[in-house]
């Protein structure tokens, strides 16, 4: 087993001296292990005392192990060995880091992008597992994922209920009909949200059934759980909270995430849900900056207002004096950075348990599905590039790169920052995330890049709850194929239109500046983007 004490946060002392001792003397982190829902105030008690089972789940789902080992000898015996996994946000983004560790295959559907959902549908669905997870058994990209694989399944002569596992909350609309159908379900903790949910079932399930050592998972944050519930100065929960409690504080409230911060790639990916969601609200927050290799200099470490976390035992230099390294096994990492977000939410004064702005884009979105109507015209044509803009944001733009060069210029220089959003096949074009590094380095100030929709689960929730103050790119792209979505009354491409559109629309409305740039051929569209924006 891995030492999984190595559990170290490098940070600057003094100024977080008084934060430290204020939450010793509060007895916050041993509140916070014994459930205590008061800690956050009384706003947010009600939803708090629903949300904290996460702090013992290293114990209490230990008998899931067993039943997924017992479910994957008996999916291999069947000769099936391909897991797929349809699911969002804290249902997906736990799994695929824990496989990534593990070096084991997932394939993760978390898209609403035709080319990425009708990949997945394409590979050798007689060996194929789906596990379908949602915690509110209502999540609607997955719905429409998860119609979409029976429908191949059947065309296929297979029978779903030979090949499908659904992960969600006991007595949603999903835990109900599964059941009913005759489907294999394992239910998810209640008392657990979707972000904290990693060593629940929902991360469990996918990742155990895929190969993963979810046993060895578990032992590890089982071994910091002891360590993180203590009232001590030295507890590395409460050391990391109240950094980040104190940056956002102080008003450095961009952090960056450089390098591998656990033993797994694309722990980043995790942790952003994790933070943007739990903290960025009532325009408060911290928005995280997920780099994945560290470098010795960034735009985004050289902000007065970054602080910077990375991994191994060296905090990076910052200009706002801000920084902390972290070292951890995964399953402690996990439950290192679950502390420390609720640490940092008492001392922001937020509740870390709730997402109020996350449903509004939701709502967006149907509305524009149910309104099939006249589709908006765009304010210019640039080639295979089509421009949808506010006409006060463009001004005298008449091509792409000056609508992009108008985007760009409202951003803050002291306190903004860039956000770029693809509603994009991520697995079919990852080498687009590499523009975040060129457009950082082009408006000197922190830039992230999100696939859209999944972002909406992530930082979706920061952009329109934290501070206003980002500045919003968007990229969408005509479908190369569609994909249908059964018993729908629109497809999977008409879906992530409406996705981005919604999303777009509540942004603009709440006075942020957004920049939808459409592929009209996507290949030609691509290459032309890429050399527009670096």
């Amino acid at each position: 087993m891995k030492n999984v004490m190595a559990v170290t946060i490098a940070a600057p002392g003094p100024s977080l001296a008084p934060a430290l001792d204020d939450l010793v003397s509060n007895r916050i982190a041993s509140r916070i292990a014994a459930q205590d829902a008061t800690v956050w105030g009384p706003a947010a008690e009600s939803e708090a005392s629903r949300r904290l089972a996460w702090v013992h789940l290293a114990e209490s789902s230990r008998p899931l192990v067993a039943t997924i080992q017992e479910l994957r000898a008996d999916f291999a015996r069947r000769g099936l060995d391909r897991v797929v996994l349809c699911g969002m946000g804290g249902s997906s983004l736990g799994p695929e880091v824990v496989c990534a560790a593990a070096g084991v295959d997932l394939t993760v559907v978390d898209s609403s992008d035709p080319g990425q959902v009708a990949a997945a549908l394409a590979s050798d669905l007689e060996r194929t597992i789906v596990v379908v997870s949602s915690k509110s058994g209502g999540t609607l990209e997955t719905d429409s994922q998860h119609r979409a694989f029976r429908r191949a399944m059947r065309r296929a002569d297979l029978d779903p209920r030979d090949h499908v596992v659904v992960v969600t909350d006991p007595g949603t609309a999903l835990d109900l009909e599964a059941r009913a159908a005759g489907y294999t379900v394992i239910n998810g903790n209640p008392d657990v949200g979707g972000r904290f949910s990693v060593l629940s079932a929902y991360g469990l399930v996918p990742s155990g059934l895929a190969g993963a050592d979810i046993a060895t998972l578990l032992d590890d944050a089982a071994s910091v759980s002891p360590r993180l519930g203590a009232d001590d100065t030295a507890n590395p929960g409460l050391q990391l909270g109240a950094l980040l409690g104190v940056a956002a504080s102080q008003g450095v409230d961009k952090l960056v995430l450089e390098g591998d911060l656990s033993d797994a790639p694309g722990f980043g990916d995790w942790a952003e849900q994790l933070i943007a969601e739990s903290t960025g609200k009532d325009g408060r927050g911290l928005l995280p900056i997920v780099i994945p290799a560290p470098r010795s200099s960034t735009e985004e470490a050289t902000s007065a207002d970054a602080v910077v976390v990375n991994g191994g035992s060296t905090p990076a230099s910052t200009r706002s004096g801000l920084a902390a390294a972290v070292q951890a096994p995964l399953g402690a990492a996990f439950l290192l950075w679950e502390y420390a977000v609720s640490v940092a939410g008492r001392l922001i004064g937020i509740n870390p348990f709730d997402q109020p702005d996350v449903e509004i884009a939701k709502q967006a979105s149907r509305a524009l599905l149910e309104d099939q109507g006249t589709a908006p015209e765009p304010a210019f044509r640039d080639g295979p590039i089509e421009v949808y803009a506010d006409p006060e944001l463009l001004g005298s733009a008449s091509d792409a790169a000056g609508a992009v060069a108008a985007l760009l210029a409202q951003v803050d220089p002291t306190t903004g920052y860039l956000a770029v959003m693809a509603y994009l096949d991520r697995l079919g074009n990852p080498e687009l995330a590499e523009i975040r590094d060129s457009l950082a380095a082009r408006t000197g100030r922190p830039t992230t890049f999100g696939w859209g929709p999944r972002f909406l689960h992530s930082t979706g929730q920061f952009h329109k709850g934290g501070a206003p103050v980002g500045v919003f790119l968007q990229i969408t792209a005509a479908p190369a194929v569609d994909v249908e979505i059964p018993d729908r009354p629109f497809t999977f491409g008409q879906y992530i239109h409406a996705q981005a559109a919604g999303d777009g629309a509540v942004l603009a409305a709440q006075g942020r500046p957004v920049l939808r740039l459409h592929l009209t051929d996507p290949d030609a569209g691509l290459a032309t983007l890429r050399s527009l924006l670096g």
